[in-house]
């Protein structure tokens, strides 16, 4: 099987590249320089004309959306036991919490850190500051449900959508409220930060912080 990934360090291509070692999945990696606009050359256009990462090319295929390649990539591997059986109530929450990061919280974390996007530069504090309490809100969510049903989302079956989750406790790092603020959202990270393959993606990224 021929695997190549598209990515940039920090972005949401970290959770793919952090699965594809988790899962053992040989694989090719391309780092974009988002300086240089690297993901808006005529070359990665053709990839993925969304001009954005990540991009995981399986055998031809082009897989975009990190949370849709990580729920494919669990469904490859099913020995990893990273996703339920299709049709069962685990499965109906595991898509329930893997779209709660897509539909919720990435559009939020977009508007925080790209707040001129939707509104224009005279509105960016507003964007912000509706973006942090809806980021904020979302978190407080996560965190009641860790408490009375962890340690994981799915309970004490650690799955893909942990893996998203985890990366998105990341991204707060540097807001007022960091999800290590909450104390079973701090606990999660500490069990997944844990795992061998977050410091060899760390390593091969290059990532130094949130340690």
């Amino acid at each position: 099987m021929s695997v190549v990934l598209y990515g940039s360090p920090s972005t949401a291509s970290f959770v793919v590249h952090w699965l594809l070692i988790e899962l053992g999945i040989g694989h090719e990696l391309r780092m974009l320089d988002f300086g240089r606009r690297e993901q808006k050359s005529p070359e990665y256009l053709a990839v993925n004309p969304q001009g954005r990462v990540p991009a995981l090319v399986i055998d031809g295929q082009v897989l975009t959306e990190s949370a849709a390649i990580a729920m494919h990539l669990a469904d490859l591997h099913p020995d990893a036991d990273l996703a339920p059986p299709p049709g069962t109530p685990e499965r109906a929450a595991y898509y329930r919490w893997m779209f709660f990061c897509a539909y919720t919280l990435m559009p939020a974390y977009r508007a925080w850190f790209y707040p001129a996007e939707p509104a224009g530069e005279e509105h960016v504090e507003r964007v912000r500051e509706s973006s942090r309490a809806v980021i904020e809100s979302a978190w407080q969510q996560v965190d009641d449900h860790l408490s009375s049903n962890g340690p994981y989302l799915l309970g004490d079956t650690r799955s893909a959508a942990d893996f998203v989750l985890t990366m998105l406790m990341r991204w707060s790092r540097n807001m007022s409220r960091p999800t290590d603020a909450w104390p079973a959202l701090h606990a999660h990270a500490r069990r997944m930060k844990a795992l061998p393959s977050f410091a060899e993606a760390y390593r091969r990224e290059g990532i130094t912080d949130w340690t």
